[in-house]
Order: structure tokens, then sequence, then C-alpha cells
């Protein structure tokens, strides 16, 4: 297995441990530092989702602002609470629900009046609990059907006249950091004592049945209600104040009351007037009414219309965990580029799809669990393969520029581009100039390795510059003299004109040079250039390990030829008619330096005899 494959398994192993560890964790209902972010995604979701219409099968009856004005007082007298249940009761409900705290004690005749009263009819009314330190939760670890159910310190109960006329349920509600009421627990306890809650209360008394608790889930009937741990029932919000039927009490009072919405409902009675403080924040309304609350989860139990999230859910939901981390680090590592990117966008999109799918089919899925699941995973591997990229490519880089050096410049750019150039050989016509230190061998004998060193490091600097900027490549340095080619990596119009010019500004480079050196060493060097340009075949030649481009044929040979001929001649520049005439009378040979022949002249190794020009620098003949 390879260095990257052996990474990208490792990556995949611990993404998939991080999601298993923290999926098992939510599964337990032990990740209490996700639901601030959980709860800010499920409001989004609600709020994509929209409203939805409520079942018909509550009514509420609110203590509003004009039942205060009309009764004149707040909190309303037991006896009017006694008349308003009375009106209720008169129509026939399934049930009537107080969500009042009815614990202290008031007059004693509307006290006993409010008891007949509440005897008289199917009721329930509110208790709550009360914990340790004043929190609004707590639960006591164990095992079992009732484990993580929230445990009290003690309740809060209604007068006994009350609590013995009316069943009780207790009516809290386990809100987020911002206030919004997500969950009503079914039941509670406090020691030994075990309450059933004010909603959970009311939707068995209309079903006319007990409920029937399972560890997930509880029976209402042939109606089966999933719970999530601690047998709470998460709630989803219907929409803003009044989308649930709410009518005023001053008209049940006054005997306005339409007996439809009243019949064979859920009639629940709370206060909604301004002060009465009974009020949560829901992604619908920042100030929706208690008793709304109380008849939103009443709702979801007697119709299980409410948002499911039990232990299977729960399982599902760290599937995701392990699963989305393993994915998003799988892809980045199949593809570290914008097609990678774009795969992993569009599994984050499906996995939104199924997520908002599953939420608007009351299906709760976490959406915090997966994100802290995939993100440091994704983002750390994500980090890593942009370290290791960089450092690969300052490593490549640095084998580019180095390529640089060793090829010809723009010749190592251009096999860089193009990775197939010379696979095969290529004919094609250039201009082939050689140039050689004349000299050079003997010099060197008593110069040493160092001097030596730096005497050709200067030459072949300066033949570089002036072939590069002639447009020129410099194919090949043979100890003191060079090869130079002008048609690689493509062939131009004006190769051979470059080459003379190159001939020109090689010769008065070299001259300057020559003259800047010792003149121990100076007396001793001379050079050589020989031009010509005709066919040449261009290839790669070596083996699989180590390939060289080269340039063969007749017209490398004789250019090769010429130095010889020039050196003959006392010129410094030896070139044939054939590259006069491709460069053309405008070239530097004809403009700059003295310029004799052609003459006829026999190239050694090659039959017959070839026209050649003898070129010298005007500098060299003063």
């Amino acid at each position: 297995m390879s260095g990257r494959a052996l990474a990208t398994l490792i990556a995949l192993i611990l993404a998939g441990l991080w999601g298993a560890g923290l999926g098992f964790a939510h599964w337990r209902g032990n990740l209490g530092f996700l639901d601030r972010v959980e709860a800010t995604m499920t409001d989004l979701r609600t709020l994509v989702r929209g409203t939805a219409k409520p079942p018909e099968l509550i009514t509420i009856v609110a203590i509003d602002d004009e039942t205060v004005r009309v009764e004149g007082s707040y909190p309303l007298s037991r006896a009017t609470l006694a008349r308003l249940v009375d009106s209720i009761a008169r129509l026939e409900p399934k049930a009537i629900a107080l969500d009042l705290l009815l614990v202290d004690p008031g007059a004693k005749d509307d006290d006993a009046a409010l008891a007949r009263s509440l005897g008289r009819s199917a009721s329930v009314i509110a208790a709550a609990a009360v914990y340790p330190g004043g929190r609004q939760w707590a639960v006591a670890e164990g095992e079992g059907p009732l484990a993580r159910v929230p445990d009290a310190e003690r309740f809060l109960w209604p007068l006994k006249a009350f609590s013995d006329a009316a069943a009780v349920g207790v009516v809290n509600v386990v809100t987020d950091r911002t206030g919004t009421p997500r969950f009503v627990p079914l039941l509670f306890r406090a020691g030994d004592r075990l309450e059933a809650s004010f909603s959970l209360r009311v939707a068995a008394l209309a079903a006319g049945e007990d409920p029937a608790i399972a560890p997930d889930h509880l029976s209402l009937g042939s109606r089966r209600v999933r719970t999530d741990i601690g047998h709470i029932l998460p709630l989803t919000f219907y929409g803003p104040r009044g989308t649930i039927r709410t009518i005023s009490a001053a008209t049940v009072l006054e005997g306005q009351l339409d007996r439809g919405i009243i019949r064979d409902r859920i009639v629940v009675i709370g206060a909604t007037a301004t002060g009465a403080g009974d009020v949560f924040p829901t992604p619908f309304d920042p100030v929706l009414p208690g008793v709304e609350v109380m008849s939103t989860a009443i709702a979801h139990l007697a119709t299980d219309d409410g948002i499911v999230r039990d232990r299977s859910v729960r399982l599902a939901d760290a599937g995701f965990a392990v699963v989305l981390p393993m994915v998003l680090v799988g892809l980045l590592a199949w593809r570290r580029n914008a097609i990678g990117l774009a795969a992993v966008a569009g599994v984050v999109l499906i996995w939104f799809v199924v997520n908002m799918t599953a939420f608007s089919h009351h299906i709760w899925l976490s959406a915090a669990l997966p994100m802290a699941a995939a993100v440091p995973p994704a983002l750390l591997f994500g980090s890593a393969q942009l370290w290791l990229g960089r450092n690969r490519a300052q490593y490549f880089a640095a084998q580019s520029e180095l390529l640089q050096r060793v090829e010809a410049p723009g010749l190592g750019e251009w096999l860089a581009r193009h990775g197939d150039f010379l696979k095969e050989p290529v004919r094609a016509d250039a201009a082939i100039l050689f140039i050689d230190l004349s000299g050079f061998t003997g010099l060197s004998e008593t110069l040493g390795p160092s001097a030596t060193r730096e005497l050709l490091n200067a030459f072949h600097g300066l033949v570089n510059k002036e072939v590069a900027d002639c447009g020129g490549v410099v194919t090949s340095f043979m100890g003191d003299g060079a090869m130079i080619l002008f048609g690689l990596p493509e062939p131009a119009a004006n190769d051979a004109f470059n080459a003379a010019r190159c001939c020109a500004r090689l010769s008065s480079r070299t001259n300057d040079w020559l003259v800047s050196l010792p003149a121990s060493t100076a007396s001793r060097l001379g050079f050589k250039i020989g031009a010509h340009h005709g066919t040449i075949v261009a290839s790669r030649l070596g083996g699989e390990a180590r390939q060289h481009i080269a340039a063969t044929g007749d017209t490398v040979n004789v250019a090769s030829r010429l130095m010889e001929i020039a050196a003959e001649q006392n010129a410094e520049v030896a070139v044939s008619d054939k590259m006069l005439e491709a460069a053309g009378r405008d070239c530097a040979l004809f403009k700059s330096g003295v310029l004799r022949g052609p003459v006829e002249t026999q190239i050694r190794g090659r039959s017959g005899s070839l026209a050649i020009w003898f070129w010298q620098s005007a500098r060299t003949l003063q």
C-alpha cells in the first residue's frame, strides 16, 4: 500500500471513530453541548417548512385583556372561573383543561363553587415541579424504563379541594438557552412519587383510557406515541399565536359561544392577558402564550402529528455521524481539486435535502451532530492535504527550477507543459551553431580544477545569456564548447536570422570576456563559431531512466566542421551560404564586421564542397 493510500485509510478510520463516539454519546442523550446549534438549526427548518394547520380537536379559551377589562381584575376570581367552566361544560366538550396554578386559597365559597364545577365535568388542572437550585430541569441517571425521567425536588400541588375534584398534571416544559420550549416531559418524579404531565393527563382523559408506558413510547388506546429519552415529547409549533383556534373567555361568560367549537373538543383555558407573564419565544412568534404551548403538546399526543425523535431516530443520527465524515474525507482524498470540492458540496447538499425532507415528514434528524462529526475531520484532513500539496508544489517547483538550469532555458518549461514532446523523432528545418574555445585544453593543465571551473562557468554563462536573448536553445555544453539550435521547441520563420544575429553577438561578447581575463590567460585563448542551416532530426535519446534532447543529421555535422574551417581561415565565424541565404541580407553578419566569401570549401568527412562565408568582427581587425 502506498503512503498516500495508507494515510487516507488512517484518516477514514479516525473520522469514523470520531463520528461513532459522538453518535454513541448522542444515542445515550449525553451531547448537551450541541443543543444550542441544534436549536438554531431546528428553528431554521421550522421556518423553511412554514406554518402548519393545527387539528380541529383543540379550542383555547383565553383569559385575555378583554376578559380582564370586563371582569375588572386579574387573576380572575374562583367564582368567575367556576362560571367559565360551567358554561363550557354545558356544551359537552371531551375535556376541560385549566392551565392555571390554583395553589393558594381564595374566598371559601368561591373555591367551593369552582371545586363543584370541576367535579361535574371531565377536567384537568395544573401542578408544577420545583427543581433544586431553581433549575428548570434535572434528571437522575439510572437504568430501566423510567431512567432519565425529570427528577423534581417537590411539586406545587393545587388545593386539595380542587385536586379531589379534577385530575392533576404537571405543566413544566423544557426550554433551550433562548427560552424556546423544545420538549414537554410526559412523566415527572419527586422521590418515590411519579406524576403525569398536564398534556398527557388531558390527552388520556379525552381518549377515555389510561396511557401505557413503554421505554421508548406510550400508548393511548390504539395510538402509539414515540418519545425521546426520559419520556419527553418534542415540540413543533404550528405557527404564531392564534394559529390554534382561540376564543376570548369574555365571549364565553357573555353566553355568546358557538357550540360547534366546543362539543367533542378539548378545551384549554389559560391566560394570555398582557402582564400575565406566561409567554415563550418560538420560531414563529417571540411571545407565544404558554396555554398555546400546552395546547400544542396536547394536540401532538391526541393526533400524533408532532415530530419524532426516539432511540431509532437517534441511531440513524449516529449512522450519519459515522458515514458523513468518512465520505467527505474519502472525497477530499479522491480529488484534490475543484471536482473534489464539488463532490463534497454535492454530498452536503444531499444530506441537507434528506434532513429537511425527514423534518417535513415529522422525523427530527439531528443537524448539529453530523456537522460536529464531519466538519473537524474534513477540515483537518483538508488542511493536511493543502499542507502536503503545498510542500509537493514547492518540491515540484524546485525540481522545475532545477530542470530549467539543467535543460536549456525555455526547453525545460516546454517539457513541463508538453510531456510527450519529441517522444517520436521530428524532422524540421533549423539553424545550428557551434562555438568552441581554442587553446583551452592546454590552458586547463596549468590553471588547476577550481580556476578551470570558474573559467568555464563564466564562458557558459555568457553563451546562455546571448543565446536566450536571441531566441535559441543550448542543447548541450561540451566542455569548452556548446551546441546551439534555433528551431526548438517550435520552428519559426526567422530562425536563421536569429542564428546569424547570435553569431555576431556571441563573437562580440566573447571578445569582451577574453579582454577582461588576465593577459596570461587571454593570450592563450581564442574561439571559433560554425553555423549552418538545414534539415535536422530532433528526438529524445537515452533509456527510460535518463534521456536528453538531441539534434542529429548532416546539418549538425557540417556546422561542427565549420569551426575547424573558421580556425584554418583565421576567422571568428564560418557560416554556410545556405545559412546566410535563409537569414537574408538584413542579418547582423552583413551589417557588423567584415564578411568575405563565398569560398567553395571541402568539408572533412563529406564528399563535395560547400560555399562558406567567413566573418570577422570589426574590432579584431583594428
